[in-house]
């Protein structure tokens, strides 16, 4: 185990930072007249929000097998990292790591929170060198290291010992976003948990949760973190309303199940069909529910795939002439096969240009 010391990473303004108390942080129960917040005594969304979302933790406590105190809910995703930077890095001076290709929003919350980000290539196989990262694991202002797995857009999840190798050596924060990690084969490294303090595991209800409009993701992390990051958070950054979608889906993990696992079906048969198109020339192997190909243009079939008003993600600025394309429902697949046997292929063994 590493020389992982939290207070020494965090903040010092943050250390220092007395959290917003909120109404309903002060008063904890069940009353019968509530005058103590400032809200409309009439409708029926005129009260504010758990702010502390006491009744999803308790749910995926169970679910998880983790502590309550041990889970944040954040707005997206995209909060639990944005946070991350606000807690830990301080603006002009400390940096943050992560792995290319990647999903864009590490470089974008760096680049907000004024935080260099070191981006690595992967190898060729999409996993992560670990001699190229050796150098920067001593440097004392490097602060949190992103790992996405599996990897979008690339769909792999990189190799266990790695990844506990990072968490052993690493003297600063390291946050795997398992956003993708319902959809597959591996285990979550919420597991790890107890034998790592300085990991935080992200997750979200955007995907094999079907809730992408909600707007919610989970941070498991230890409980003295959890702490960090609920001083930091808006008092309110749940609503009513999103909280009782996610409730309503953590209620039913019977129907979750069977959608889940209907994508992830669909993602198998989709997977032998394209490999019998011609201008598909290699699909990569996914544990998510998208698949990475490579074709022969991918700026000319994207195009001709939007003149048939079929969106997919051109990932050619990542990785050279490849799509990556969401599984959808049975009938939007098909119709995706049929619109790609019909492009042109003479038109598209152009070299991309992207």
């Amino acid at each position: 185990m590493n020389e992982f010391n939290l207070n020494k990473i965090i903040r010092p303004n943050i250390q220092k930072l007395k959290a917003y108390s909120s109404a309903r942080d002060e008063f904890k129960g069940e009353a019968e007249v509530y005058l103590d917040a400032n809200e409309n005594p009439y409708g029926t969304l005129n009260r504010y929000p758990d702010p502390q979302q006491i009744k999803i933790k308790e749910l995926l406590s169970e679910i998880k097998s983790v502590d309550k105190n041990q889970i944040f809910i954040g707005n997206g995703s995209d909060e639990i990292i944005d946070l991350a930077f606000r807690i830990f890095c301080e603006p002009g001076k400390d940096k943050a790591l992560t792995f290319i290709p990647s999903y864009g929003m590490y470089s974008v919350s760096a680049a907000i929170n004024d935080v260099s980000l070191i981006e690595l290539p992967l190898t060729e196989d999409f996993q992560i060198d670990i001699n190229s990262l050796e150098t920067y694991l001593g440097d004392e202002n490097l602060k949190l290291i992103f790992i996405c797995s599996p990897n979008n857009p690339t769909g792999n999840c990189f190799e266990d010992k790695v990844i506990q190798y990072i968490l052993r050596k690493f003297k600063g924060i390291v946050i795997i976003d398992e956003a993708y990690i319902d959809f597959s084969t591996k285990e979550s490294y919420i597991s790890l948990l107890s034998n790592y303090p300085n990991l935080i595991i992200s997750q979200t209800f955007s995907k094999a949760w079907g809730l992408a409009g909600v707007r919610v993701g989970v941070a498991y992390a230890d409980s003295k973190i959890i702490e960090v990051y609920n001083k930091v958070k808006p008092p309110y950054n749940i609503s009513t309303l999103n909280q009782e979608v996610i409730l309503n889906k953590l209620n039913n993990l019977a129907q979750f199940e069977i959608e889940k696992n209907i994508i992830i079906d669909q993602k198998e048969k989709l997977e032998k069909q394209l490999q019998e198109i011609e201008l598909v020339k290699k699909i990569y192997p996914s544990e998510a529910n998208f698949l990475l190909i490579e074709v022969s243009n991918a700026n000319e079939v994207y195009n001709q795939l939007v003149n048939q008003k079929i969106i997919t993600r051109n990932r050619s600025n990542l990785v050279n002439n490849c799509l990556r394309i969401t599984i959808g429902s049975e009938i939007e697949n098909k119709r995706l096969l049929r619109a790609l046997q019909f492009i042109d292929v003479a038109s598209s063994n152009v070299e991309s240009s992207f």
